[in-house]
């Protein structure tokens, strides 16, 4: 008997727009009480100071509110589970684009106010199927804002690790974004010889070799939601979460290291 096909995930798209206007709040409040100092600080994102990240985070949503303004595409040409591979080649495009922003907008917070008023007006009328004309493809409004999650939790983690800050994760942008990134292994590495735990919110089988069937799976990888995250985007190194025990990996096929990080 061949293998049961996986069924894609899918996400409840008003709890998502929830999430990532809930997110969005949170950094703007977080940034809000930032000082000078700490604004100065290195990111630790390339040459980015603190306050470029600040401002990069603003990017995040005010494409979805820069795409619902631009004619839609005729057609879908990237699905959810493509984007997390086809973000690298934008990178440095996308620093450019952050340290002119920063330059052009001292006034963090009026910034921030600005943005928020433009994501929120037009989430209110846009359709879910609405098609957006995104750099890396053309989605649908609905993945798009699953990706939102991704880009607002990893920088949210960048920015209270850089600054010292400890702006709050929303739950449910959390979640999509683990089980997003989570999913994207699955894609690299198709197969059912490992088991890959992220409680509360993922568990996926991925790498090829025998098909595990019942009880305990032979190769089990699993660790907690903001260390995968900082493993698939390439902020933590896969030795060195092991060294620390942040991950724990058993079996001959539960090596991830040679799989991330899935984006750049």
């Amino acid at each position: 008997m061949p293998p049961a096909r996986k069924r894609t995930r899918t996400y409840d798209p008003a709890k998502i727009r929830v999430a990532v206007l809930a997110q969005f709040g949170n950094v703007r409040q977080g940034v809000h009480t930032l000082t000078e100092e700490q604004l100065a600080r290195p990111a630790r994102l390339g040459d980015w100071s603190v306050r470029e990240l600040a401002a990069h985070l603003t990017m995040a949503v005010e494409t979805v509110s820069r795409n619902l303004d631009r004619p839609e595409p005729g057609a879908k040409e990237l699905a959810l589970l493509d984007w997390p591979f086809a973000t690298a080649a934008r990178a440095g495009d996308i620093a450019d684009g952050t340290r002119e922003l920063a330059r052009d907008n001292p006034d963090l917070d009026a910034l921030y106010a600005r943005v928020e008023e433009r994501i929120t007006e037009r989430l209110a009328t846009a359709p879910d199927d609405r098609l957006l004309a995104a750099r890396t493809g053309a989605m649908t409004l609905a993945d798009y804002l699953v990706t939102r999650t991704v880009e607002l939790v990893v920088h949210t983690d960048d920015l209270n690790r850089a600054a010292g800050a400890d702006i709050p994760l929303d739950r449910q942008a959390l979640a999509a974004c683990t089980r997003l990134l989570a999913d994207a292994l699955a894609v690299k590495a198709p197969g059912a010889s490992t088991e890959v735990r992220i409680p509360p919110y993922a568990v996926v089988q991925c790498v090829e070799g025998p098909r595990h069937t019942r009880g305990t799976p032979p190769n089990v990888v699993e660790t907690d939601p903001l260390t995968w995250i900082r493993l698939a985007t390439g902020r933590t190194e896969w030795e060195t979460a092991l060294d620390e025990a942040k991950v724990s990996a058993s079996g001959e096929r539960a090596d991830l290291g040679g799989l991330l990080p899935l984006m750049g």
